[in-house]
């Protein structure tokens, strides 16, 4: 079973080339967003790991669910469920520039992974606990995938 990761040149180039494949008409499958929201909530959930984004502390439940949650994804490989709820601070209800968010997203791509690089990627994560860089490619590139698909990307 291959485990997709940002940190793999192949499936970042890959993740590179189907945001270049959406358009500001492109439809979703599933949810509320259009694709320039997606867009910015991608490059806003990249800034979690480059420390630009602090995300608030769970009560311990919410944090168990977390990591049951990141295992699971990892052991089954498999997806991100449809409308799943995340943090306020990466909610994008309001209107986004379509080449403006994929400008920020691809420059955040790219400074995600110069970090990871650098071996600067956090040891932690509010939901998710305990992140190796492993984690952080994995789960990054699920993530990103999960929205693409979203677009039919």
């Amino acid at each position: 079973m291959v485990k997709k990761s940002l940190h793999h040149t192949i499936y970042y180039e890959e993740i590179l080339n189907r945001i270049s494949a959406l358009s500001e008409d492109s439809t979703p499958k599933w949810g509320k967003m259009n694709a320039a929201q997606m867009l910015h909530h991608c490059h806003l959930i990249l800034q979690i790991p480059l420390r630009k984004i602090e995300l608030p502390k769970l009560h311990f439940l919410l944090k168990a669910v977390g990591i049951a949650t990141k295992k699971e994804i990892q052991i089954f490989n498999n997806g991100i469920p449809h409308n799943m709820p995340t943090f306020k601070k990466v909610i994008v209800n309001f209107e986004c520039d379509f080449h403006e968010a994929e400008k920020n997203l691809q420059i955040t791509l790219k400074e995600y992974l110069e970090t990871y690089k650098n071996n600067d990627l956090p040891g932690n994560h509010a939901l998710f606990g305990v992140m190796t860089p492993e984690d952080w490619g994995f789960l990054e590139y699920k993530h990103l995938n999960h929205h693409l698909k979203q677009f039919n990307v």
